[in-house]
């Protein structure tokens, strides 16, 4: 240790320890000079009292420089932070155990804030988590109600129909109850098939894949398939389609879900001797598909509702089991496509657009 480091005033008993020397000092110096002055004593008394009173002034400061103003500081630094509050330092800057103090006091607030934070991001994500949790325990109620509910009237069929076929001696009635069963069982079938894949949309464990593909050509495949082969069918078909390809990136395979929906729900309400129409046009850069049919209107009521699943209204056989039209809302809504349905003069139209890609 050099004589510079000796001198220095690193804590708060050498900087009292030396105002108090330099204040008797300055005291006895005081006093000298005034009592030697050629004054009248009086007068000199006077003068070294002034001494005295500039001397308490100065000491003042000094005391509240060094040790009052730091501890009024560190009081109010503390509070803050014992209200939780650390967006206000301790200014305090000085090299003695009250500014270590200080430094100490301000990494504790920065460690309590980062903690809080820590806390509070940790709180965040568990309640994300109860949250999902709740969701999914929801979803699963929801699914297991659901499919409880639907399957009923299909088991009961199946049920009375396999009563049926025991007793039954007739072998063409025999026949008749067992492909009712046959037909109940894969209506089941289709209903826990479709169901799963719902679920499976909406809680994003089933993956889009898009790709370019010409939609024109995959709309004349889907709507040949479901309307122009069909010799039962009892209405005019028409339609309206572009005579060159027109791209569109987006899932094929989900895409064809949306159509069979829409055509076959379609195809299901239109009037016998009616006429159903399909449509697709180019605008601004998006291909806009419609189907319309001509049947009996959706009540207003009910065009927000019939996106949900199994949903049907009750003067309306739109929705079919309650599935198809909620399968095309999720895959739409999953790809971003708007889509709706309206009322129009003698039927209903159901439409979406899609962007066209080159």
């Amino acid at each position: 240790m050099n004589i510079r480091d000796h001198f220095r005033l690193r804590t708060v008993r050498q900087k009292i320890i030396m105002i108090s020397k330099m204040a008797g000092v300055v005291l006895i110096a005081s006093y000298i000079l005034s009592t030697r002055l050629p004054v009248d004593p009086d007068i000199s008394f006077l003068i070294w009292l002034c001494f005295v009173i500039a001397l308490v002034l100065v000491l003042n400061y000094l005391m509240g420089h060094f040790i009052s103003n730091p501890v009024s500081e560190l009081s109010r630094a503390a509070r803050q932070m014992a209200l939780l509050n650390f967006s206000s330092p301790c200014k305090i800057h000085t090299n003695d155990e009250l500014g270590e103090l200080a430094e100490s006091l301000n990494k504790m607030a920065d460690n309590l804030q980062q903690t809080f934070a820590s806390l509070e991001e940790a709180n965040l994500k568990l309640e994300q988590d109860v949250e999902q949790k709740k969701h999914l325990l929801a979803e699963r109620r929801e699914l297991a109600d659901n499919l409880s509910h639907e399957m009923k009237t299909p088991l009961g069929v199946i049920r009375a129909y396999a009563e049926g076929l025991q007793d039954e001696t007739d072998e063409d009635k025999r026949q008749r109850y067992s492909e009712v069963i046959i037909a109940e069982t894969e209506r089941m079938s289709r209903l826990i098939t479709t169901l799963l894949d719902l679920s499976a949309l909406e809680n994003g464990a089933a993956l889009l894949r898009p790709e370019r593909f010409d939609f024109t050509a995959f709309l004349e495949i889907v709507a040949g398939r479901l309307l122009i082969d069909t010799p039962d069918a009892d209405f005019e078909l028409r339609y309206e389609l572009p005579e060159h390809p027109v791209y569109v990136r987006a899932d094929k395979s989900r895409m064809e879900q949306v159509l069979d929906n829409l055509i076959v729900n379609a195809k299901r309400n239109v009037r016998p001797g009616g006429f159903l129409k399909l449509s697709l046009k180019e605008n601004d850069g998006r291909l806009v598909f419609s189907i319309f049919n001509q049947g009996p209107p959706i009540p207003q009521e009910s065009l927000s509702k019939i996106w949900t699943k199994f949903y049907r209204g009750r003067n309306s056989g739109y929705g079919g089991s309650g599935l198809g039209l909620a399968i095309v809302a999720q895959i739409l809504s999953m790809q971003d496509l708007p889509y709706g349905a309206a009322n129009e003069s003698g039927g209903v139209v159901f439409y979406f657009s899609i962007p066209s890609v080159k």
